[in-house]
């Protein structure tokens, strides 16, 4: 078997190296595959070039290419196996209609059975799997609609930070309105893990504002204090406007990055991964400064001595008579600095993760299960956490702090100076321990609860 394969593709670079120097350019690709009958354009074999050259040399030696056909070879089956929806090996025009349809496409049996005849080598109006494979032989293959149906993961999952990049979702499912159920889902998902976590985040904006060399806090002791200070009921401080702020959050997030990546102007369904990194950051950014003045109170209402505000709109006018306006927007420069890393690294860590799994073990279907998802999802997350945390820590020491009249405005510079003078760089990484301990148990019940909330919307997993 491994041999024949070596064989077919020997014979086929052989084929295609026109001026016999062992290496194929974008000239011996265009002129080898226009005499194998297969017309690309230019752009599809720069994009074959650039996906197989790892030396970047510009041109294929025989290695290369055999590396790109084998993990091309493995998304044409997925792709095929999407495809062939009665499970028997073949493709007919009725599948194809079908598949397309998913895809937001509409066709005609009569065009189906053109676009089969092109393939179809036997005649047999059915395309099996060698036939599929040939004709798609170089011929890059963009994302497929069932990676992004099966990879969703900044809907699904809430670690009490909104920074990830938006999900992708397919055309069938913008059409058919699934999108605003899934990101319904989401939120509702976001707001259970959300309160179920929230006296660990609590913990850690104490700690980020309060622990120092001097006043060392642990854990036990956080909570013995909080409970000691206010009761059990004063470890939920903060989560009411921590829980409200995530419809908006999300609903601007989704909806500016949907504008960005019209703005940037591709007529791709999927952008590539610079592209929706730029998209998603800047569609954070606009999110995170229309809701900024809720962080704020968050942060003020978490670090609430008992009795100090009787609820989230004193705790508001409170601010507003002494301080002004501008408090509200206190730390928003580390905050949005913060964006960058976080949204990058959760990204970049997550889409090597997927891309591992999909070339190692994805053979009848892109779809990970759960356990694979909830892996990727928390380590990508945990890597982005600790990309941005000490951003994060200073942001919310800057909103803790009451301006007082005369006194000098506290600067992130400054600010950072001075964690590094008295605490070292450990003073920057406070509260760490409560932040990570609250993400797996985040993650997991977000899923739970998005799985059972896009079952009661109607959501069809396929």
């Amino acid at each position: 078997e491994a041999s024949e394969q070596d064989r077919r593709l020997r014979a086929l670079f052989q084929k295609l190296d026109v001026n016999r120097d062992g290496a194929l350019c974008i000239h011996d690709l265009a002129v080898g595959l226009g005499r194998l009958g297969l017309h690309r354009t230019e752009l599809d074999l720069l994009k074959i070039v650039k996906a197989g050259d790892k030396d970047l040399d510009g041109q294929l030696d025989f290695e290369e290419f055999v590396h790109y056909l084998q993990d091309h070879e493995k998304k044409l089956r997925l792709v095929f196996k999407s495809l062939d929806k009665k499970n028997d090996g073949r493709i007919d025009a009725q599948e194809i209609v079908q598949s397309l349809r998913d895809l937001g496409v509409k066709i005609s049996e009569q065009q189906a059975e053109k676009i089969l005849k092109s393939m179809d080598k036997n005649g047999t109006m059915t395309i099996d799997w060698n036939e599929w494979r040939d004709y798609h032989l170089l011929h890059p293959v963009e994302n497929i609609p069932e990676i992004i149906l099966y990879w969703k993961h900044s809907t699904i999952f809430d670690v009490g930070e909104n920074l990830t990049v938006p999900d992708e979702f397919t055309v069938e499912e913008r059409q058919t309105g699934m999108w605003w159920r899934h990101l319904v889902a989401g939120g509702g998902a976001g707001a259970v893990s959300r309160t179920c976590t929230a006296p660990l985040d609590r913990l850690k904006v104490l700690m980020q504002v309060h622990a120092s060399r001097s006043n060392n806090m642990c854990i036990v002791g956080g909570f013995t204090q909080m409970i000691r200070e206010g009761g059990p009921r004063s470890l939920w401080r903060g989560n009411g406007i921590n829980v409200l702020k995530i419809a908006p959050e999300s609903a601007i997030k989704f909806m500016a990055y949907e504008q960005i990546k019209r703005f940037i102007g591709t007529d791709q369904e999927m952008l590539r991964i610079h592209e929706r990194l730029l998209a998603g950051s800047l569609a954070g950014a606009i999110a995170q400064s229309s809701i900024y003045p809720m962080e704020v109170l968050k942060t003020r209402m978490a670090l609430r001595k008992t009795g100090q505000y009787s609820g989230m709109l004193d705790c508001a006018k409170n601010i507003l008579s002494k301080e002004g306006m501008a408090a509200f927007y206190k730390g928003y420069i580390p905050n949005m600095l913060g964006i960058i890393p976080y949204a990058g690294i959760d990204l970049a860590v997550y889409e090597t993760l997927k891309n591992a799994w999909l070339q190692r073990y994805a053979v009848n279907s892109a779809d990970p299960g759960v356990f694979v998802l909830l892996a990727c999802g928390t380590i990508s997350s945990t890597c982005g956490q600790l990309a941005s945390y000490p951003l994060a820590l200073v942001r919310t020491r800057m909103q803790a702090q009451a301006s007082v009249e005369g006194a000098p405005e506290v600067t992130m510079r400054g600010l950072f100076k001075h964690i590094l003078k008295t605490e070292g760089a450990f003073g920057l990484y406070r509260g760490l321990a409560p932040n990570f301990m609250k993400v797996i148990p985040a993650v997991s019940i977000s899923y739970v609860v998005y799985e059972n909330l896009k079952m009661t919307l109607g959501v069809q997993s396929r």
